[in-house]
């Protein structure tokens, strides 16, 4: 069984589309997890409505009662697994009918432990925009060093291979960057998809602003959590500023 976690703060505009989604999966064994972070705006109640409108006791929610950020809300959803396997989902991404069939069929024929897919680039509405990240085979903790290509919400886990405590997300900015390779640097190898199974809603945000936090979040990493050199750093960063410029072209 795959285990869907979808951390939840105010996300009740996308709720109904997100649940629908995972329904109309073709690979129907799964598990829905809904982890509300506090919302403030009305995002339980929805939960809860949907839920009475159309029980399936494959979904649960789960509610936190304060809010601690998305990293939490996931290692929240990831002690509740019941599944072999943990996908993450962000509430306003769109996932392809057959994601999950055909990513769990492309595990299965690497005999991988941590594989992710390609992704379109959407705008508000979640519409593809042409613009498609594709993903390199194979990814080594180094190599995955300067480049964050793994996008959260194409992930797939297997917890028989990769230890469900790697997979806990730290609670530093970028949380999902510093797992993938908390796992990569354990010795796994993630296998990319070169499909694009995933849209990556981008709601209208300031670009300037995105790229400063973006440079700030992943120098941290580099410096404060994987304890690189500052030259080791400069490397990196130098090959990740490159790839994160072409991805948006």
């Amino acid at each position: 069984m795959i285990s869907i976690i979808v951390p939840v703060y105010n996300a009740a505009a996308y709720l109904a589309d997100t649940v629908e989604m995972v329904r109309r999966q073709t690979y129907r064994e799964w598990e829905l997890l809904l982890v509300d972070d506090a919302s403030t705006d009305g995002s339980r109640g929805v939960m809860e409505a949907l839920l009475r409108k159309t029980p399936d006791e494959r979904i649960r929610l789960i509610c936190k009662e304060k809010n601690e950020g998305a990293a939490a809300a996931r290692n929240t959803g990831l002690e509740n697994a019941r599944g072999r396997y943990i996908a993450f989902l962000d509430a306003d991404d769109v996932w392809k009918e057959d994601k999950l069939k055909l990513q769990l069929q492309f595990m299965t024929e690497e005999e991988a432990g941590f594989v992710f897919t390609a992704y379109e680039f959407g705008n508000e509405r979640a519409e593809g925009t042409g613009k498609v990240v594709h993903v390199p085979g194979a990814l080594t903790y180094r190599r995955a060093l300067s480049r964050t290509v793994i996008f959260t919400s194409t992930v797939l886990l297997d917890t028989q291979i990769v230890a469900r405590e790697l997979i806990r997300m730290p609670q530093v900015a970028s949380e999902d960057s510093a797992t993938w390779w908390q796992i990569l640097r354990a010795g796994h190898t993630a296998r990319g998809m070169d499909q694009v199974l995933v849209i990556y809603r981008r709601p209208k945000e300031s670009l300037s602003s995105n790229k400063w936090k973006a440079i700030r979040r992943i120098w941290n990493l580099y410096r404060r959590v994987e304890r690189l050199s500052p030259v080791e750093s400069m490397f990196y960063f130098t090959g990740w500023a490159v790839r994160a410029v072409l991805r948006r072209l």
